[in-house]
């Protein structure tokens, strides 16, 4: 019975929160939703799969291009992807493609950052909507009351405040975790854009510059990080 009774009152909420408990429940699903792909998505393997390096290299030392594009081409991941831009254009010099590789990198993450970014707007509107509809409870608790001639009965306008502060509570335990995830994966993002960058100027430096200049450079990006 209290199972039964608890069931009842959500879906009595449910239906007294309105419009607005509706828009955060929509909310939910959306931040849901994209939490489960980013975090299925966008993981390490994505952007800098390991061992990669370590499978190229033989063949790059061998100068089989045709091996290594195909070896590549099996691969869904940003690393892949810039050591195909190397592989493609590797006698346009280092500038060519050290221009080349930061722009594939850094459309890649963007596009990243772009998919998630549903949950930054999950986390800021749907406290707005909660406390909407926290503002028309509390109108609607007043009229009822007007209505009932006056304060003569205290528990209408509880009951009614009750009702409307619903919205408030969902449209919180909605946002804060969603604004949580969102900066999860910010940090994410700059975690493997970071990795990203330091595997792609070691690349750069150790197929395209002389070894005195390669080294020289290694350490500038060392010291820079």
């Amino acid at each position: 019975m209290p199972l039964v009774a608890t069931a009842a009152g959500f879906s009595d909420q449910l239906a007294e929160g309105g419009v607005p408990l509706l828009i955060v429940l929509a909310l939910s699903v959306l931040f849901l939703t994209v939490s489960a792909e980013r975090l299925v998505n966008f993981r390490t393997k994505s952007v800098i799969p390991e061992g990669l390096v370590e499978r190229v290299q033989p063949l790059w030392e061998a100068r089989n291009f045709a091996a290594i594009e195909q070896l590549l081409a099996e691969e869904d991941s940003t690393l892949a992807r810039v050591m195909r831009y190397m592989v493609a254009y590797h006698d346009r010099g280092f500038d060519f493609l050290n221009n080349g590789t930061g722009d594939i990198a850094s459309m890649e993450l963007r596009g990243h950052q772009q998919k998630a970014y549903a949950l930054a707007i999950v986390a800021t509107v749907a406290p707005i909507v909660g406390l909407l509809g926290t503002v028309l409870g509390m109108i609607e608790a007043f009229r009822v009351i007007a209505y009932a001639n006056g304060m003569g009965n205290p528990a209408l306008l509880a009951g009614g405040i009750s009702q409307a502060l619903v919205n408030t509570a969902a449209g919180l335990a909605v946002a804060l975790p969603a604004l949580g995830m969102h900066h999860f994966l910010k940090h994410r993002m700059a975690t493997l854009g970071l990795r990203l960058e330091k595997q792609i100027n070691a690349l750069l430096n150790a197929w395209f510059l002389p070894a005195a200049t390669a080294n020289q450079r290694l350490k500038e990006v060392q010291l820079a990080h």
